[in-house]
């Protein structure tokens, strides 16, 4: 484990592995920087690249000063990056996808960015997240109910159905999703207001003129390939792909080869 300092003073842990250009992968909710499916992405693109992986503040073993903005998760990024030999790539990772973005936006060295569904609900597609859905969450942790939370967060904004989710509380991911409880309001506030099932600012993210991937995966569910799809028509180097029988839980050896490609480093 290395450490670098944010801009308030926050210490953002981070692991890296591999030879080659450095890329930073930016988990989504409930991802760690000791995941198993980065291990299993970092071993794949470890012959490529320098792969780093980083605890988002309120994880792991990075620290979480209050109060939270995701301006102070742009400089945790920003802090990892400056510990890196330029030029980094970036990979987000739905939520984080989409905190990449804005770091891009807010003048992040960053050279090149690939995204994995990042999730928009930009059509009719699924109901929209409640407008309240901040608050709902933020009340539920306030009051120690961090399982309440969770489930708010799987079904208002993952769109798991509620009788899909008995299995899951029984298994031992239940358990780490109610750990990291404390942080669905942060990646809440990443996404704004990009859930409310209109299409997305045209003026965004228009300052963002670096080499951008958007990926769907070709089984998921076709509110998050509308959201890819919407993103990559809406940036100046935006680029779209689809990875054919993925879903948002997509396999790290299909991954892999869609991040090397774009990144100019497939040698196969």
């Amino acid at each position: 484990m290395q450490k670098a300092v944010s801009r308030d003073g926050t210490v953002i842990a981070y692991d890296r592995t591999g030879e080659g250009p450095a890329l930073v992968l930016v988990g989504g909710a409930y991802q760690v920087r000791e995941d198993p499916r980065w291990a299993v992405l970092a071993g794949l693109l470890g012959d490529r690249f320098t792969v780093v992986t980083y605890d988002r503040r309120g994880r792991g073993d990075s620290g979480d000063t209050a109060p939270y903005a995701v301006e102070r998760e742009i400089e945790d990024l920003a802090a990892v990056i400056a510990e890196l030999e330029g030029p980094v790539r970036v990979m987000g990772m739905s939520s984080g996808a989409v905190l990449a973005l804005e770091a891009a936006a807010h003048g992040v060295p960053i050279a090149e960015l690939a995204l994995y569904e990042p999730p928009f609900v930009v059509d009719d597609s699924r109901l929209p997240v409640p407008a309240d859905y901040i608050g709902r969450l933020e009340a539920a942790l306030a009051d120690g109910r961090r399982d309440d939370a969770v489930t708010l967060m799987l079904t208002a904004a993952v769109n798991i159905p509620a009788e899909y989710l008995g299995p899951m509380r029984d298994s031992v991911v239940w358990g780490h999703f109610t750990a990291l409880a404390h942080t669905l309001p942060y990646d809440a506030r990443v996404m704004g207001d990009t859930m409310t099932g209109r299409p997305l600012p045209a003026d965004r993210w228009a300052g963002v003129r670096i080499p951008v991937l958007a990926i769907g995966g070709g089984a998921s569910d076709p509110w998050l390939r509308s959201g890819a799809r919407a993103l990559a028509g809406l940036l100046p180097a935006g680029r779209h792909r689809t990875l054919e029988g993925q879903t948002h839980d997509v396999d790290p050896a299909a991954l892999a080869p869609a991040l090397a490609e774009f990144y100019g480093r497939d040698e196969s």
